[in-house]
């Protein structure tokens, strides 16, 4: 195996476990590429990278002050890769042996192969991982302990699923579109491109014998220099994932979903169209996000206030979305209810619309706990 891989890292403020991950890369047989993307750091990952005497180290520096965040960086990097294959590659990941030949022994084109990730015990198991506690900081990991019991975890299977690392002929990212700057600066932005490469058709595999151990999360939800720790999630984290969480939604017509073992579910999304009574800003907000277009009362009283406060966080035209009661409604589906009426129970079988559409199939209007819904269409809604 010569095939040459570019390893692509986006890094803000992660030196200590960039370097890990560098070595770990720089320890495999083949000497690949790696195209770090320094986001702004302030740690001294750029007088790091300046110190290195490495032809095949390619580096990208966002001189900040302001971050570009991994979506943007990811692409900016898989642009710049010089080789045909690319390996979306986490800072805080360190390669075990033979990891790039495992991985390439499955790569075709329209194929994602992911590597099995090895996790201390930060999150939830998994049956797509294995938990196993290499050391929870940097200078806890030791790379012969590592080399040695890594070995013993990695089993000759594979599996269909997706999630970092993973790695892909570039033409193929390309041929995407890359990832969606509604998600910008992080969080959902891989939900997002997995989604998609679903629907582009392309395979999904994941590689038992190629393993990585995982720190988890370093690059903003416990990133200490952006107010997290190990275990401790962020405010900037907690805010982005809130915000993007919204827009996935906004996008797909559900939150993510995936199975057991990490393969995407994509759900139909249908025009959907909220006519609602005694809706509030409270409301308006719960709301908003699972519909194309929402008509509710008192539309000069909660319209503007709410747009002011969401519009920044999301590309889609809000004062498109919300409309006045009694404007014309061209929504091929239409769902009317009373928002004073909702509870916790029928808002998750609001969340089920798409299935529950997609089982009906039929034409006509019916009622479904507290909604009536008019299907006029079945035509199904773009993923945009």
């Amino acid at each position: 195996m010569n095939k040459k891989i570019t390893f692509v890292l986006p890094s803000r403020n992660n030196l200590e476990f960039l370097q890990l991950a560098y070595q770990s890369i720089r320890n495999l047989e083949t000497k690949h590429e790696v195209l770090v993307l320094n986001d702004a750091s302030t740690d001294g990952t750029q007088e790091w990278i300046e110190s290195q005497n490495d032809p095949d180290l390619i580096v990208y520096h966002n001189p900040g002050p302001e971050r570009i965040g991994i979506v943007g960086m990811f692409d900016k990097g898989i642009e710049m890769a010089r080789t045909d294959i690319i390996m979306a590659f986490h800072a805080d990941m360190i390669a075990c042996k033979d990891l790039d030949k495992n991985i390439l022994k499955h790569l075709k084109p329209q194929t994602v192969v992911s590597a099995t990730r090895v996790e201390p015990p930060l999150h939830p198991s998994g049956p797509e991982k294995i938990t196993v506690d290499f050391g929870i900081e940097a200078d806890q990991f030791n790379f012969n302990k590592w080399y040695l019991e890594s070995e013993n975890l990695k089993q000759d299977k594979t599996t269909e699923g997706i999630f970092a690392p993973w790695c892909m002929y570039k033409k193929d990212f390309l041929a995407v579109g890359g990832h969606d700057e509604l998600f910008a600066p992080q969080s959902k932005e891989d939900s997002d491109l997995f989604n998609r490469f679903v629907l582009a058709g392309y395979k999904v595999i994941q590689s038992w014998d190629a393993l990585v151990y995982h720190f988890t999360s370093r690059g903003s939800r416990f990133n200490k220099h952006a107010g997290g720790a190990a275990g401790q999630n962020s405010e900037e984290w907690l805010y982005t994932t809130n915000k993007n969480m919204r827009n996935f939604i906004r996008k797909w017509g559900n939150i993510v979903q995936h199975d057991h073992l990490m393969k995407p579910i994509i759900s139909p999304k249908y025009d959907l169209g909220f006519i609602v009574k005694n809706c509030n800003l409270y409301l308006l907000e719960i709301l908003e996000p699972w519909c194309s277009t929402i008509y509710i009362e008192n539309w000069n009283l909660f319209s503007k206030e709410y747009v002011q406060k969401e519009q920044s966080n999301t590309k889609y035209d809000l004062l498109e979305r919300i409309r006045p009661y009694d404007n014309e409604k061209q929504n091929g589906i239409l769902v009317e209810f009373d928002a004073s009426k909702l509870t916790n129970e029928n808002f998750q079988l609001l969340q089920k619309f798409s299935p529950i559409i997609e089982d009906t199939g039929e034409i006509g209007k019916f009622e479904l706990d507290i909604f009536t819904l008019d299907i006029m269409n079945m035509d199904k809604a773009k993923y945009v």
